[in-house]
């Protein structure tokens, strides 16, 4: 292991170039002009050999201490321009193309919050990023490929960097701005040291046991988000393993494209949220499963916190005839504020199940219950423990710790954890800096990070329970609105899955339940159906969950906003709905059925 001077992204490349320069580095599989997909491999050595000439180029024009945003698609451009600027001792912004659809507001607002001095992108859509900075970003952005930017400094000035003394920035340096994926529309910038990227890569290697030489990481998870930076990049470099990257919208058009790489790469990791592995086992069809052979693969990691029970045991029965084995699903937790690993399920173990008392439950306290008692019933996945981290169970009100079996406020703290959120000092110190209650907040050694997440302990196990802001608590009882939006996806066929927002809205001095669910994409005469939609909704929600329905909106197919990571994005969808966003649509209040 390398000394903790030389603990950074840097370092760990330098290594793979040195120990390991010939082997496969990462590989791009591109499936825009080819349906097989073409791909393209960079070894150790060519990897070193772009990144350290690009960096030295960024650090020719002042780049150094300097933001650097990644606006580029996926592929192995945004790989180098991501490492080289890490490598420079800028701060690397990893962002998306602006032709993302449904996020341009996001991109715009992270350029203008991360306020980068350069923003690295691909030849083929130069003019884009150009144009669309130009409107949104500063008149301060530039916009560069790296070819180009390699050309504006010229050779000589990189040979001569290339010949000197090597450059490396220190552990404590911050080496990217993790945006987070969240439901606001007001993005925060997680700050990530090398150190805290090296820790967590670490972690995650020894978490699902990762090594040189045996296993390799395939995904196609957006280099943006926080676990596809981790598992593609990051973790790849620093454990010196071969990474096998595709494009989302490739894994979207056919997933398994997916599944092929997996089979076709002994040893892989893959890594995916909750919604993909259902939508796979729901779009490969009978033939294509027969060609995949799955048996190899050590670890597919569902990170989409809480995990559903009825995802993995689709997921596991649909390719079970490929080899898979069913101890290969690793439900695991996460954020992007501790870079992103916490916890994982143990290896060789089949995922746990634990059926809770829903009433219990949404009281704070985790009742073990027999699915055929009769009473109210949620049943959670766990995602097991943490690696060289420490979490507790907090009471968020009075931060004192709770005992195994409360519900509370999910702390941690470990090595991996950022230090702070970029420009916001004191939601900085609220989040990072948190104490337990009689604890000095002055002493470093007791802050926690607050993680907003609500869960337990149960058998030396974690539950994730849901999100504290997301929590819909209507006559004062508390209800997990991906318990709600279970329910009524289940209500009716004409409900698309994955694809509904329970929340709560305030309404005559209370707080009144409102739901918006797209319809599937082939109902053709929503207005039809819209009676016996909402009273089978409203019926399944009352009888599950004893509370009744204040407002239903049946959205068009891709209506309802969601985070870059695939996840629904309650408080977006709630802001829309109360700016009257859903007015024109298909919607039932309460006493129209």
């Amino acid at each position: 292991m390398l000394s903790t001077m030389k603990d950074t992204i840097s370092h760990h490349l330098a290594r793979a170039a040195t120990q390991t320069p010939d082997e496969r580095a990462f590989t791009f599989v591109d499936f825009s002009t080819d349906a097989d997909g073409i791909p393209a491999t960079l070894t150790w050595r060519q990897l070193d050999d772009r990144v350290r000439s690009t960096a030295a180029a960024l650090r020719h024009v002042g780049a150094a201490g300097e933001r650097v945003a990644i606006v580029a698609p996926q592929n192995l451009d945004y790989v180098v321009g991501f490492l080289a600027a890490a490598c420079a001792g800028a701060i690397a912004v990893p962002l998306f193309p602006p032709a993302l659809p449904g996020h341009a507001e996001k991109l715009a607002a992270s350029l203008t919050d991360a306020d980068p001095v350069l923003a690295l992108t691909s030849p083929g859509i130069l003019e884009s990023v150009e144009r669309f900075c130009a409107d949104r970003a500063g008149a301060r952005l530039r916009v560069v490929t790296e070819q180009g930017l390699l050309a504006e400094v010229g050779p000589d000035a990189v040979t001569a960097a290339a010949n000197g003394e090597p450059f490396h920035p220190r552990p404590d340096d911050c080496a990217y701005l993790q945006y987070t994926s969240g439901s606001t529309r007001v993005p925060s910038g997680v700050e990530i040291t090398h150190a805290n990227v090296c820790a967590n890569a670490r972690q995650g290697l020894d978490a699902y046991d990762i090594r040189t030489g045996r296993n390799c990481t395939v995904g196609w998870l957006p280099l943006y988000h926080d676990m596809g930076l981790l598992l593609a990049i990051a973790a790849p470099v620093v454990g010196r393993v071969h990474s096998v990257l595709m494009e989302p919208l490739a894994f979207v058009q056919q997933p398994v494209r997916w599944l092929r790489l997996l089979s076709r790469n002994p040893g892989a990791i893959t890594a995916a949220p909750n919604f993909a592995f259902d939508y796979a086992a729901r779009r490969v069809t009978a033939e294509e499963r027969g060609e995949l052979s799955l048996g190899s693969v050590v670890a597919m990691i569902n990170g989409s916190e809480p995990i559903a029970e009825q995802t993995l045991r689709r997921f596991q029965d649909a390719f079970a005839e490929t080899g898979m084995v069913r101890t290969i699903m690793r439900p695991s937790y996460g954020l992007a504020e501790a870079t992103v690993f916490v916890a994982a399920s143990p290896a060789g173990e089949e995922p746990t199940v634990t059926c809770f008392d829903r009433d219990a439950l949404a009281d704070g306290t985790a009742r073990v219950v027999e699915p055929t008692d009769g009473g109210a019933v949620t049943r959670l996945v766990a995602c097991g423990r943490p690696v060289d981290q420490e979490i507790a169970i907090v009471d968020p009100t009075t931060r004192v710790r709770l005992e195994g079996g409360s519900v509370g406020e999910i702390w941690l703290r470990g090595p991996n954890v950022g230090r702070g959120y970029w420009g916001r000092p004191e939601q900085s110190e609220a989040t990072f800096r948190a104490t337990l209650h009689g604890d000095d907040p002055q002493d470093r050694t007791h802050h926690w990070l607050r993680t907003g997440d609500l869960g337990l302990w149960h058998d030396k196990q974690l539950y994730v329970t849901g999100r504290i802001k997301d929590l819909v608590i209507v006559d004062g009882t508390n209800h997990y609105p991906q318990d709600i939006e279970q329910t009524v996806e289940n209500a009716h066929p004409a409900i698309r899955r994955h694809r509904t927002a329970a929340f709560a809205v305030a309404h005559d001095g209370g707080e009144r339940l409102v739901i918006v669910a797209e319809h599937a994409r082939d109902l053709t005469e929503p207005s039809a159906v819209l009676d016996e939609v909402t009273r089978a909704i409203r019926a399944a929600v009352a009888d599950v969950h004893a509370i009744s329905v204040h407002d239903f909106v049946l959205a068009r197919p891709d209506a309802v906003p969601h985070t870059t990571s695939g996840k629904v994005a309650r408080g977006a969808c709630r802001a829309q709905y109360l700016e009257g966003t859903w007015s024109g649509v298909t919607r039932k209040e309460t006493g129209t059925v």
